[in-house]
């Protein structure tokens, strides 16, 4: 599998394993991180965002667990429920 190249000002890829449920993105300052238990509806909703960096702020961040791949010693980071 090949990552999308992204037209946005903050995320340059992203790379979705659907057997196992993850996402990788790669932002513009080079960061990578893994999202875990990504449901194949919001990789193909990111994808179709008029504004992926906003997308990724209300949907993804602080809602999956994630691991930053940047640090190869960081830790899995639990992400916590948001509520409305």
């Amino acid at each position: 599998m090949q990552p999308v190249q992204l037209q946005s000002r903050t995320l340059a890829s992203a790379l979705y394993h659907p057997r196992r449920r993850q996402l990788e993105l790669e932002f513009n300052s080079g960061k990578r991180y893994l999202y875990f238990h990504v449901p194949p509806q919001c990789y193909r909703e990111l994808l179709r965002a008029d504004s992926k960096g906003a997308y990724f702020n209300r949907n993804i961040r602080n809602r999956f667990p994630f691991q930053d791949l940047s640090a190869p010693s960081a830790p899995l980071v639990l992400a916590s429920a948001k509520t409305k």
